[in-house]
């Protein structure tokens, strides 16, 4: 069965309502018509398991799948029912593992009944299309980060959530670690006095060069049994190619399929630093610069820095190297201090707990006599990894709000998108949050 890969990425109306809900609502319209949606999920009983279907079983979604697995022989709740992926031979020996249905059509995954919820892990230009297909069908979904390939696809998302009333959680796991939300009670309790700035880094360096995995030559769409890849499939929204196996199994060195360092690394900073913030946050204005200094095999930079100004009153700095392993700090300084959540700079790395660093040149003795002038450091519980997958299961039976829920994503994905749309046009772009659109001047007040 092949794919009819077309995906009509359809452009927001101008419209003078208010608010996120309303754009939304006119967003909704915008978008044309959508399939007929299935009558919500499938019932759960308490005694019922979660069925997962799983899209894409390459490196990462390998790895989920082991990891909701995991806890499936743990706590015997949940169960993987189906995997798909274009590659034969991917979905065979998972189909094998799994002792379950394997398919090269994700939509045979998305409209099976006995199918409670869709694990999403394609190359990021399939994310949106899956996942509201899979919404359309009933089915709850986890969205492997980033949500999404471009702001558009992001908006559809938010609105198709609220519509649905589906669970989406979107896979940056480490939001779920402690320390960021340790660091939001801190920050609400008025230990760093008014936030006016966050930083973060993600930095990497190897030999082999930043997203250069192994390819297999004998794999593509001429291959026969386990080599056939289903291309036309795999390219699916995006501008139509001959076979390029660089562009299949490294698909993170191209525009087309991702935005390189700004959306497979930095939304692990973006993401959780929107948790630490008193509310996730729309950026007000964003720019970016780098450059491909070093690896020259690719479309996206390997050197990518990134400021957003936000309309609460403050800046975003992240800086990011595939050529260089050195990490900065992860910190949100204030006016009467400062807040270091990761102080060895990985943002996905583990830590026993987070320091605050009173301003003690400026604290007055209010402050001094709830918090004291000394340095503070607040013990952080260790959580296992698959903990953010733990949270999507439960709350797939509770229909509570996910810790990395859609609104929450939406924000952080138009953050790092415009900077990715900063880095490409060379220019300062601002956020009409009224309209939701990229601007290239600042919207009127």
């Amino acid at each position: 069965m092949t794919l009819d890969s077309s995906f009509n990425r359809r452009d927001f109306v101008k419209t003078g309502a208010t608010g996120l809900s309303a754009a939304l609502v006119v967003a909704g319209k915008a978008f044309g018509a959508r399939p007929a949606r299935a009558a919500g999920g499938r019932v759960l009983g308490a005694n019922d398991k979660i069925n997962i279907g799983v899209v894409g079983v390459g490196g990462r979604g390998s790895y989920l799948a082991r990891e909701f697995n995991g806890i499936a022989e743990r706590d015997n709740d949940c169960k993987i029912v189906a995997v798909c992926d274009v590659w034969e031979k991917r979905k065979r020996e998972h189909a094998e593992r799994y002792k379950c249905d394997g398919y090269l059509d994700h939509r045979e995954v998305t409209s099976r009944k006995d199918i409670d919820a869709v694990l999403i892990a394609t190359p990021d230009h399939w994310h949106a299309k899956i996942a509201l297909d899979a919404m359309d069908q009933g089915k709850d979904v986890y969205l492997e980060k980033p949500m999404c390939h471009t702001i558009e696809e992001a908006k559809q998302l938010s609105h198709t959530v609220r519509e649905t009333k589906r669970v989406l959680q979107v896979g940056s796991q480490t939001t779920s670690a402690d320390q960021w939300h340790k660091a939001k009670k801190a920050i609400a309790d008025g230990m760093i006095g008014q936030m006016i700035q966050s930083q973060g880094s993600y930095h990497r360096n190897s030999v082999e060069g930043e997203w250069n995995w192994k390819i297999d030559p004998a794999a593509g769409p001429d291959g026969k049994g386990d080599n056939y890849i289903d291309w036309k499939t795999w390219l699916g929204p995006a501008p139509k190619r001959a076979w390029d196996a660089d562009r299949y199994f490294r698909f993170r060195k191209y525009w087309d399929y991702s935005g390189g360092i700004a959306t497979d690394l930095f939304f692990h900073v973006v993401a959780p630093l929107n948790v630490c913030w008193s509310e996730p946050q729309f950026p007000q204005k964003v720019m970016a610069s780098g450059g491909i200094y070093v690896m020259k095999d690719r479309e996206v930079p390997d050197t990518f820095n990134v400021m957003a100004d936000f309309a609460k009153g403050h800046t975003l700095v992240l800086s990011s190297s595939m050529a260089n392993s050195r990490h900065i700090p992860g910190l949100i300084r204030g006016n009467e201090g400062s807040i270091v959540m990761v102080e060895h700079g990985e943002f996905e790395g583990k830590t026993d707990f987070i320091t605050v660093y009173p301003e003690k040149r400026v604290i007055g003795d209010a402050y001094k006599s709830k918090f004291g002038a000394d340095e503070i450091r607040i013990p952080v519980e260790a959580k296992p990894r698959w903990a953010h997958m733990r949270n999507f299961l439960d709350c797939v039976r509770s229909r509570q709000k996910p810790t990395l829920d859609v609104e929450t994503a939406f924000r952080a994905q138009v953050t790092i998108s415009m900077a990715v749309q900063s880095y490409r046009e060379g220019r300062v772009l601002y956020w009409d949050e009224k309209n939701l659109k990229v601007m290239t001047k600042a919207p009127k007040a």
